[in-house]
């Protein structure tokens, strides 16, 4: 990976949705104290934020989000353990913000430490004031945030130093996790840091100058590196606790089935089975959860069990059928979107209509879902690798009829998660919370794990929802846009969510985000959302997974049509206004060799470029057709994220959401239903890429100083696009489905 030489310059909608009405903290989470953190250890740097007293009144004026002491532990070696206000799932916060803290800290990287925060207000979002990871904002959102937080650490420790050498302030300097005084005196931060817990918290700070910074921008390995390839690293799954018991849920074959008779004898005769339960599931369904004292005899307790279901007036979606019925809808126009004059479309020199289908997709992080709970008197904690532990904490809350602050929620790492963590429903988190309760009725007072193998979580789940779109466009020989109708169909995520007012007369701006910018298009957008018997979630890059499909093909075909290279079309479309566009593509052409290297026969250039969470990324891919299968050998991507905090993480983060847009394009990468039943289970039915299929890398980064932009998702919206416009140079046909059909 290359940072290049310099070039000019969640859902977006939900960003939007959440900037309107900023707070410090949820408000039915209330501020709960916490005692000082001391110990062999070592001794925190302050206290938890509430604890103003501890800090002199200086602090009183800061959010909690603004303290030190909630995200600093300096031990007495020196030893600094940054705490996250994030899920670490594999996008790299767990290295990426201790590196903005510690570069404002003058801190030693080698001795930097990181752990994960609570349901506690200190660890919400400092713009949105939930607890969020999701929409590619943690770097983004919280750049500023702990560059303050390390500058704030830093100016106690040189107080604290300045007060024991009796020396004006302004005469220390801190180099590596030491303050240096006159006269050759030095003093570690370990040794310092009892004493500057103790001073009031600075209201104001000064901030480096990013041409001094050592640490942002310097390709940095992961904390989390070794512990992960080594086999160490402990995910939310590994959680182990005193008496531990754990569950496995059976579940209807039809979402919102209920039971109509339970056989449970043979499932209780299974040596190492507690109890069988049976609990709520969500959308009215029912379940029935066995507990034993691991995941095999619960697994086999469940197998044992002799189930009649009830799913009389539940629909029962089918994949051929819910196609039929969105064609037709895709006839009409729906809810507005955007809109412009259409009546040139019928005079247009050229046309282009096209139809375009996508199907459900499941999330099928490698760690499946998993939770704990433990039930105490008026009280309950939880551990889960979840990107809404605030959320999830009041969900648990009104399960287990407790206050908030009566549930704490210990974040854990977990093994990829693409959405299906972040659900504003809670789902997993309640199941446990429903699974806990009935065990402790039961007679079970001991923590319960609630464990989904992968087949619950494919056949069980939430989904991306299935789209179908359909467009007509009009643009004249020299591929002037005159008129582009666009009708999108597909279900809300967010309707009947907490997040039920981004649905603005009648249109999810999930569904229809990226679907005509940076391009000057006349277009008309109207959208259908129709309501079926499926669950359906955010996915990874969410409403870019279709758009950018859609809107990048499209443009090619546009270039072909009126014999233009696309590269060279596309930067004309982009002009003087998007000026970051054109430098990543730019960018990857240049790496590329596309038009200057002849390519081996059979090979073709893709192009397409794509703006998501506000970074830019185009890909040049060569791909091929073998036996008739599409081959991706190579991919090229130019970034534009703005400052680049750890260049080796975003490198990370293009080929991992790289390969999950492969993972759309190839043949068993869709989820499709019979009568109401989820027909994959596992990734023998779910495919997803192999080693064999990922094509070699090269990633490059436009430079900038400015604040960074989003990284953990934009990669993804553009492969499927520059794979399909490699394969139509090739085939001659344009591609209009995913995952691709054999040629």
């Amino acid at each position: 990976m290359l940072i290049a030489p310099h070039t000019p310059e969640m859902p977006r909608a939900l960003q939007h949705l959440l900037q309107r009405e900023p707070s410090d903290a949820p408000t039915a989470l209330p501020r709960r104290s916490f005692l000082k953190l001391a110990g062999a250890s070592g001794l925190a740097l302050g206290a938890f934020p509430h604890l103003a007293t501890a800090q002199g009144s200086a602090a009183s004026g800061l959010k909690p989000t603004e303290q030190p002491s909630a995200f600093v532990q300096i031990a007495p070696n020196g030893e600094i353990t940054v705490t996250l206000n994030r899920l670490e799932f594999g996008q790299g916060v767990e290295t990426g913000l201790p590196m903005i803290l510690a570069e404002e800290l003058d801190a030693d990287w080698s001795l930097v430490r990181s752990r994960h925060g609570t349901n506690d207000a200190a660890y919400v979002d400092p713009r949105f004031g939930i607890h969020l990871t999701g929409g590619s904002n943690s770097i983004q959102h919280s750049y500023t945030q702990y560059r303050e937080l390390g500058a704030r650490a830093r100016a106690m420790l040189l107080s604290a130093a300045a007060a024991r050498w009796n020396v004006d302030v302004a005469s220390l300097r801190t180099k590596a996790g030491q303050v240096l005084g006159p006269h050759g005196r030095k003093a570690g931060y370990g040794e310092l840091a009892q004493a500057a817990m103790a001073l009031p918290v600075p209201d104001k700070i000064a901030l480096k100058d990013p041409k001094d910074f050592r640490i942002i921008g310097h390709p940095t390995s992961r904390i989390d590196a070794r512990a992960k390839s080594s086999g160490r690293q402990d995910f939310g799954i590994d959680v182990r606790l005193p008496g531990q018991l754990t569950a496995v849920v059976a579940r209807p074959p039809v979402f919102g089935g209920k039971l109509a008779s339970v056989d449970e004898s043979a499932a209780r005769a299974v040596q190492g089975v507690k109890a069988v339960l049976r609990v709520p599931l969500g959308s009215g369904g029912e379940g029935v959860a066995v507990v034993a004292d691991g995941y095999w005899p619960a697994k086999q307790g469940r197998d044992a069990l002799k189930l009649q279901w009830n799913t009389d007036g539940v629909e029962k979606v089918d994949s051929t059928r819910q196609l039929a019925q969105y064609r037709q809808l895709a006839q009409q126009s729906g809810a507005v979107a955007l809109d412009a004059d259409m009546a040139p479309l019928a005079q247009a020199p050229q046309r282009i209509e096209a139809e375009f289908i996508f199907p459900y997709l499941a999330h099928a992080p490698m760690e499946p879902l998993n939770c704990t709970v433990q039930l105490g008197d008026q009280q309950a904690e939880i551990w889960s690798g979840t990107q809404f532990p605030g959320v999830d904490g009041m969900a648990a809350a009104r399960v287990l009829a407790l206050k908030p602050e009566q549930v704490k929620v210990h974040v854990q790492m977990a093994g990829g998660g693409f959405g299906r963590r972040g659900n504003p429903t809670s789902d997993f988190v309640v199941l446990a919370c429903e699974v806990a309760k009935a065990a402790r009725t039961a007679g079970l007072a001991v923590p319960i794990r609630t464990l989904w193998s992968r087949e619950d979580d494919v056949q069980g789940g939430f989904y991306r929802p299935m789209h179908l779109h359909r467009a007509r466009i009009g643009f004249d020989k020299q591929g002037n846009v005159l008129a582009w109708d666009h009708v999108l169909v597909g279900q809300s995520i967010v309707g009947g969510t907490m997040f039920d007012s981004m649905v603005k007369n009648g249109v999810d701006s999930t569904a229809t985000e990226g679907m005509r910018a940076p391009y000057p298009i006349p277009m008309r957008l109207t959208v259908h959302h129709p309501k079926l018997n499926v669950p359906v979630l955010w996915w990874r890059s969410v409403g870019s997974t279709h758009t950018a499909y859609v809107k990048e093909t499209l443009i090619d075909d546009i270039a072909r049509a009126t014999q233009q290279d696309p590269v060279a079309y596309r930067l004309r479309l982009f002009g003087a206004h998007n000026l970051r566009h054109s430098a990543a593509l730019q960018l990857a052409v240049d790496k590329s060799g596309y038009g200057k290297r002849k390519l081996p026969a059979g090979r073709a250039w893709g192009v397409a470029v794509h703006e998501s969470f506000e970074t830019v990324v185009a890909y040049v891919v060569e791909a091929s057709l073998k036996n008739g299968q599409p081959v991706l050998h190579k991919a090229t991507a130019g970034v534009h994220c703005n400052l680049a905090i750890n260049p080796r993480s975003i490198e990370a983060q293009i080929q991992g959401a790289a390969i999950m847009g492969l993972s759309m394009c190839l043949p068993g990468g869709a989820i499709t239903l019979k009568d109401g039943v989820v027909e994959q289970s596992n990734f023998g039915d779910f495919a997803v890429p192999r080693i064999t299929d990922a094509p070699a890398f090269a990633v490059h980064i436009v430079p900038s100083a400015d604040a960074p932009t989003g990284m953990g998702e934009p990669g993804l919206p553009p492969l499927a696009p520059a794979f399909a416009n490699a394969l139509a140079l090739l085939t001659g046909k344009p591609l209009r489905e995913l995952p691709f059909q054999r040629a």
